[in-house]
């Protein structure tokens, strides 16, 4: 697919169930970006290793939950992905989706998606088709998990330090579609005026 804008590196992050995965696909397709998932890239690595990955709601699976413990022990898995995502923003002419990409990756438009708990339980147990209790208690321990290997890794807190970024949304009561749309209008500002 050839770009529209090769100089054009969009860095999307989000708890899970902020709607970041969808905002960056439609982003990539309307401005003719390449789109790279950390979590897709995390999962073909599980994948490799031996994990079975189902496509919905893997994380929140307990297959998905040890995959994360695995990763606290070993934290060069999750240094091998990030080190593949630098390496695709250096490119340009992409949409990165990933929890961690906005504190490593030095450039780049950097949005973040800002969902309340209830939201987003509310959100994964739809999309996952299980309880509104069973989804808060598997991102409680994915995201739990997930905070304390970043802050080993990063030294910066997931969720709660919002330095590097350009956009701050809140999505709580707007639809993905009126979501797009804002930052769209964000974005055609910045880059094609």
């Amino acid at each position: 697919m050839e770009t529209k804008n090769k100089n054009m590196v969009l860095c999307i992050s989000g708890m899970a169930g902020s709607g970041k995965s969808t905002l960056s696909k439609k982003l990539a397709e309307i401005y003719k970006l390449e789109y790279h998932s950390g979590g897709d890239a995390l999962k073909r690595l599980a994948y490799n290793m031996g994990y079975k990955i189902q496509t919905q709601g893997w994380w929140e699976s307990e297959e998905g939950i040890n995959f994360i413990q695995e990763r606290a022990r070993n934290l060069m898995l999750d240094q091998r992905i990030d080190s593949m995502m630098v390496k695709w923003g250096k490119q340009g002419g992409v949409v990165l989706d990933s929890w961690v990409i906005s504190w490593i990756f030095k450039n780049g438009f950097k949005i973040w998606l800002e969902a309340s708990k209830e939201t987003r339980y509310k959100r994964i147990a739809e999309r996952d088709n299980i309880s509104f209790a069973d989804a808060k208690i598997f991102l409680q321990a994915k995201e739990s998990r997930t905070k304390s290997i970043y802050k080993k890794l990063y030294v910066f807190s997931l969720g709660e330090d919002f330095e590097p970024f350009n956009l701050i949304l809140d999505v709580n009561i707007l639809s993905s579609e009126k979501v797009l749309q804002v930052v769209r209008s964000v974005i055609d500002d910045v880059f094609l005026k």
